[in-house]
């Protein structure tokens, strides 16, 4: 079905299980183009499917208030592994795995892991299952192949956006990571997070690059920032209120350490934390983003005003060295 693995008979047993009657149906972007047969599926089990159109950026995100809002019996929400273990209306999750074959994006990663003896192995949940098949090919091109399992995520090798710790661990025992998976967004954490060089397998284009550029550009980016934001009087602190984007006790901490360097610090709190909605305060002169950190680092060239992470901020005040920050991980707060 489409191309993944929707896991229909799961989605139908627990609708019935539960007898639910109202169901939300949660999707990242890329999959809101089949929406429809989502909805006409859940129909099919004698439930009312409502789509939410909103975006959904990750596991952290999910559509609690929303559920309780309109009365619904289950959320399911796919293309993403639990987060957030209890929730008031019950979840399902979908982690909507696919089939597509690797074999030529890896075969085109030989080339450019050429230099390296020790790889690192890392992708998505959608491609969690070609961990093994992916070493046993490397391995038999003379390649040491290590999977991390900091037991932080369901599974060995996987990562998500703000946690990169599977890969952090054995960081120091390879030479560089071979990330499987579309687009550059995790494996430019990878390579942020653990400064070795990064390659991606990319299945959905078939074709394999080096992502390390890209990652000392974003560095320098950040640099750049934090001195932008060095004579800001005026902070906003940003308060992320989704479930698993809120993050109080580092906001006040954000706090007490603006004014403890004599600024003057707002808290300002929201579910969707984006330009327009900062719009309306124009004597803050920067932000620190305690929520999604994905938020600071990813479109930082759309906010009129610097936004640091809460890591950053703490460098521009001295409590911690920029070395420190970035062996921890620009994306992790």
């Amino acid at each position: 079905m489409f191309g993944f693995d929707f896991e229909v008979n799961k989605l139908k047993q627990e609708i019935t299980r539960l007898n639910a009657k109202r169901v939300i149906i949660q999707m990242p972007q890329g999959l809101k183009p089949h929406a429809a047969q989502f909805a006409q599926l859940v129909q099919s089990c004698n439930a009312l499917p409502i789509v939410l159109v909103d975006p959904c950026y990750g596991a952290c995100d999910i559509a609690q208030t929303e559920a309780e809002g309109l009365d619904a019996d289950l959320t399911i929400h796919f293309g993403h592994t639990q987060m957030i273990n209890q929730t008031k209306t019950p979840t399902l999750y979908i982690e909507a795995r696919t089939n597509l074959p690797i074999t030529p994006a890896i075969q085109q990663a030989i080339p450019l892991l050429s230099e390296y003896n020790k790889i690192g192995l890392t992708t998505s949940i959608q491609h969690i299952e070609t961990l093994d098949s992916t070493k046993q090919f490397l391995t038999e091109h003379g390649k040491t192949v290590l999977i991390g399992d900091a037991g932080q995520l369901p599974y060995a090798g996987q990562l998500i956006g703000c946690n990169y710790s599977n890969a952090k661990t054995i960081a120091n025992k390879v030479d560089a990571f071979l990330f499987i998976g579309g687009g550059i967004f995790h494996a430019l954490g990878v390579a942020l997070g653990t400064n070795k060089p990064t390659i991606i397998a990319d299945p959905y284009d078939n074709r394999a690059y080096p992502i390390t550029d890209q990652a000392q550009r974003l560095i320098m980016q950040r640099y750049a920032t934090m001195q932008a934001a060095k004579d800001a009087k005026t902070i906003g602190i940003l308060v992320g209120l989704k479930l698993g984007q809120k993050h109080l006790s580092q906001a006040l901490t954000a706090k007490t350490t603006a004014e403890k360097s004599g600024k003057a610090a707002l808290l300002l709190a929201g579910r969707e934390i984006n330009p327009e909605a900062l719009l309306d305060f124009p004597n803050i002169d920067a932000y620190i983003n305690t929520a999604c950190p994905r938020i600071s680092l990813d479109t930082p060239s759309k906010f009129q005003k610097p936004i640091l992470t809460l890591n950053e901020f703490m460098v521009l005040c001295g409590e911690i060295s920029w070395t420190d920050m970035l062996k921890k991980g620009l994306f992790e707060n």
